[in-house]
């Protein structure tokens, strides 16, 4: 020790002794408490997870004891919060900007502006048309919104008659039906027909009837539009069976990893994609995998028929169409196929051209501190993500087919700590036995009667792959915060997000069937209050729809005593292996009448 003026103090030996005991004891002390806190951390390894029983059929039962929650009931909102989107609710736009559209992006609620109530139905809603036949009309009550129907009515997005909406499948750039629209892209595009192209995303998708074709083709599309005040684009696409998210992109990164997409698609999306630097487009790149394939159409392509119906001259739209080349071009895309108001890009299939760009070229390429496929809350840079040159069997060249990509090992899987081929294998068997069970339990699922479903906290997807021939799809949604094995996802042809159950997720009310959670409270309740993440649940779920919970036996009752205050009717159910460790909870979400709100 020194004094202030830096001479040292000479202590007495007797008083060193003691500082050094003191100090030996906090030492101690800490390090038995951190020791405490890492065995009761979340571990992210693969290989460990809690929720695996196939190792644990042969443990004696024994009292886990259980989390006690207070009873609550749970009024209903306000009639007027019954689109409630909370981190895209219009209602608080007017607190951000305009610029690049930052408004339409997510901004969630503090804390303190959360809703403790159950967002009701509109008056008259009615259990949704089932698929098919939802993909060509919808109940009117459902979604009890003329805009489009009145603004889009000769573009033949849809129409009403009597209590239904009818989907005719047109579009602002195919109002005569999105059939010959999407026979002319594939007459351009021949992977489209061969299982090549599998995934695609739709940005700015109208009422999605572009991926509702897709779906008979074997090609999962996920459509992508704003929430605003009047459309409801994504509200109908999901009322009527097809994947769909609200979201923009704006200064934000979209919620995928790179490389994810083998397709994407923008018709007369009014998306500024040669503004700001390009980033928009830049974004487009990062998520669509080598190899895969850009289309547009609508301006500025085949502006010298079309100038004149878009408000604009022959110069300017020519003008348009070459800096959109040139910054395709710098971004290593080459024009694939063109014929009338479609053009189709691609990107390169490996790295060769990334290599020959100049060093000065722009835009630059990412450094090494850009981390390409985190996509929750990362601000777009202006940098071209050159992909890992050692996955070149995930370039969409190389990849197997559909449908055989489905349990082909994806070579991204080697990014995943303790991860490999085996244990990839064992995730699938160890589903297809889960999934047979809750059929057992729920006969309901693989029939027509449960078609949106999401599975909250998802590994590789083997929930969804278990129901690949069932007529429904699934939303894979991998937690922002864990384990980052959504490129896994992917690379074998099913679709899905990044997300943070500790907020609300980027969807309207009542638009998913089935909700399957698998340890979601185990791993996020440190993080996430069991309230709201509950509540959420409630909200995104269609009145008549279902949770499966598979859960540790200690926040099962918990979760049974959340439901009953949110109106569910819940009932316990042991495992396919029956061990006394983890149980699985089956709700229903009832719809509440206007008579029984009002008691």
């Amino acid at each position: 020790m020194k004094h202030k003026d830096g001479k040292p103090i000479n202590l007495p030996n007797k008083n060193r002794k003691v500082i050094l005991a003191i100090t030996v004891i906090v030492l101690c002390g800490l390090s038995f408490y951190l020791g405490g806190m890492q065995c009761n951390t979340k571990n992210d390894g693969v290989l460990t997870n809690t929720n695996d029983n196939d190792n644990d059929i042969d443990l004696p039962k024994q009292n886990l004891g259980s989390l006690q929650v207070r009873p609550i009931n749970f009024p209903e909102c306000s009639i007027d919060l019954q689109d409630y989107t909370p981190c895209t609710d219009p209602k608080r736009w007017r607190k951000y900007g305009i610029y690049r559209l930052t408004l339409l992006e997510r901004h969630c609620p503090p804390l303190s502006e959360r809703k403790e109530c159950l967002v009701p139905s509109p008056d008259g809603y009615k259990p949704p048309i089932r698929w098919p036949k939802s993909r060509d009309e919808c109940w009117y009550r459902n979604v009890p919104y003329d805009w489009i129907n009145n603004e889009k009515s000769n573009q033949h997005w849809l129409r009403k008659e009597g209590e239904k909406f009818l989907f005719p499948g047109g579009g602002t750039m195919f109002p005569d039906g999105v059939g010959e629209y999407v026979d002319l892209m594939q007459d351009l595009i021949p992977e489209m027909r061969d299982g090549t192209v599998r995934t695609a995303i739709d940005t700015g998708c109208g009422v999605a009837s572009w991926g509702g074709d897709l779906l008979d083709r074997g090609i999962l599309t996920v459509s992508l539009a704003p929430r605003d005040n009047h459309e409801a684009q994504v509200q109908f696409a999901l009322e009527r069976g097809i994947p769909a998210m609200l979201g923009v992109i704006s200064t934000q990164r979209l919620p995928y990893p790179s490389n994810s997409f083998d397709m994407a698609h923008c018709s007369r999306c009014l998306i500024p994609w040669t503004e700001f630097g390009g980033i928009y487009l830049l974004e487009i790149h990062r998520i669509l995998r080598p190899g895969g394939f850009w289309i547009l159409s609508g301006p500025p392509v085949n502006y010298e028929r079309r100038w004149r119906g878009w408000n604009t001259t022959v110069q300017e739209q020519r003008s348009d169409y070459e800096k959109l080349q040139d910054l395709l071009t710098s971004l290593c895309f080459k024009l694939y196929n063109k014929k009338d108001d479609i053009a189709v890009w691609q990107k390169s299939k490996d790295n060769n051209c990334y290599d020959k760009l100049p060093s000065e070229t722009y835009p630059p390429k990412c450094d090494d501190s850009f981390e390409p496929d985190d996509g929750w809350y990362i601000p777009l840079r202006t940098c071209v993500v050159v992909p890992e040159s050692k996955y070149k069997r995930s370039a969409l060249t190389y990849m197997s087919k559909w449908p055989e990509r489905l349990h082909a090992t994806p070579e991204r899987i080697a990014a995943i700590h303790g991860a490999s081929s085996s244990t990839f294998t064992h995730d699938n068997s160890k589903w297809k036995k889960r999934v047979q069970h809750y059929k057992k339990l729920f006969p309901e699922l693989g029939t027509e009667k449960v078609r949106n479903v999401m599975d909250m906290n998802t590994l590789y997807g083997g929930f969804a792959a278990s129901l690949i021939d069932d007529p429904l799809w699934v939303m894979n949604v991998v937690s922002a915060y864990g384990t980052n094995s959504l490129p896994v996802v992917y690379d074998r042809g099913l679709i899905g997000t990044y997300h943070d159950w500790c907020e609300a997720f980027s969807t309207y009310p009542r638009t998913y069937d089935l909700l399957h959670l698998d340890g979601l409270f185990t791993d996020e309740s440190h993080r996430c209050e069991m309230k709201y993440v509950l509540l959420e649940m409630d909200r995104i779920l269609r009145p008549g729809g279902h949770v499966i919970i598979r859960e540790s036996t200690y926040f099962i009752d918990a979760i049974a005593t959340i439901g009953k205050g949110m109106k569910w009717e819940c009932r316990k159910e042991n495992t396919e292996y029956g061990v006394e460790k983890e149980k699985i909870l089956i709700c229903q979400k009832k719809l509440l009448h206007k008579s029984i709100r009002d008691l």
